[in-house]
């Protein structure tokens, strides 16, 4: 049978504040509420999960590992409470701190350009941003919404997707002022292939070569731990890098660089999503607003969806 007299929702808030207060006395001073009371319900907490969720042998509070699982929890599920509470009040704009993770390249290329359209058209909302081209859990980043870029591997996160992009060799033209500009698969033996150092799915580059797709994984003397780093070791002549064609395409038209081997690509796409936490609760309307303004706003170019060859 159900206990009513449980307030799950008062317990994670008081739980959630002893974390990041640091402690009993500190959480209890901002509630009003004597430290022993803040102590007899994480207790009452504790026993009812049937778990310990703090170590109390030190001066200051420590949690255990399962403490840390239900506080991550807790931030989410408390922050979707007060997210429904505020979509409920007629009228009420999205508010509050936007934490965004990306991708280099689309955060240089798009988000930050955008960004002032979007804080002029929802001036309550504050956003973070973070860049790097690693794969960040967004509980442990305690970011609201990631941009990825590859496919999508089936986990807990929900995606929007933002379109699809054509990857394409290039170089800087200085690179081949010394050696030939290759023509075939087998000629790029003969030069200095750069790759990421971060984490890929698919770190070959595919090719066709005689009606197949061939893989030639770039082992060049130089790698970068983001795309953009990747089109500046180009820039720079050091050889020859693959990359999204949003990223080098002002590069292209202004000669900067060239592209190389468009004979043997296959024409494949890269996804890029926009992801987020979904825990079946309503999304909280900062999120909507961006992953909405998003899907209105970015054009990764011709090939921006996912039928364009």
């Amino acid at each position: 049978m159900m206990r009513v007299d449980v307030n799950r929702f008062g317990e994670m808030e008081v739980f959630a504040q002893a974390v990041e207060s640091g402690g009993f006395s500190a959480v209890a001073r901002a509630l009003s509420m004597s430290p022993s009371a803040v102590s007899k319900l994480v207790s009452r907490l504790e026993n009812r999960l049937g778990t310990r969720l703090v170590n109390r042998s030190t001066r200051r509070l420590q949690l255990t590992p399962e403490g840390c699982a239900f506080y991550e929890r807790c931030v989410v599920i408390l922050a979707d409470l007060r997210e429904a509470e505020r979509c409920a009040a007629a009228g009420e704009a999205p508010r509050g701190r936007l934490r965004v993770n990306a991708n280099v390249p689309f955060g240089k290329h798009f988000l930050l350009p955008l960004l002032p359209q979007f804080l002029a058209r929802y001036p309550e909302i504050m956003v973070d941003v973070s860049l790097s081209d690693m794969v960040v859990d967004l509980l442990e980043a305690r970011a609201d919404v990631a941009i990825r870029a590859g496919p999508m591997r089936s986990s807990s996160l929900v995606a929007r997707k933002l379109g699809a992009t054509r990857m394409m060799i290039v170089a800087a033209p200085a690179y081949f002022a010394t050696r030939a500009m290759p023509r075939a698969v087998d000629e790029l033996k003969q030069h200095n292939l750069l790759g990421p150092s971060y984490a890929r799915t698919m770190p070959a580059w595919p090719l066709l070569q005689g009606g197949a797709v061939v893989d030639v994984v770039p082992t060049g003397n130089a790698q970068a731990g983001d795309g953009e780093a990747l089109r500046e070791l180009a820039l720079a002549g050091l050889g020859l890098a693959r990359l999204a064609a949003f990223q080098v395409s002002d590069d292209l038209a202004a000669g900067r660089l060239v592209s190389v081997m468009e004979d043997a690509n296959p024409g494949d796409l890269e996804e890029v999503h926009a992801v987020f936490l979904g825990n079946g609760g309503p999304v909280p309307a900062r999120v909507r607003a961006l992953l909405d303004f998003l899907v209105e706003t970015v054009n990764l170019g011709a090939a921006s969806s996912a039928e364009a060859k």
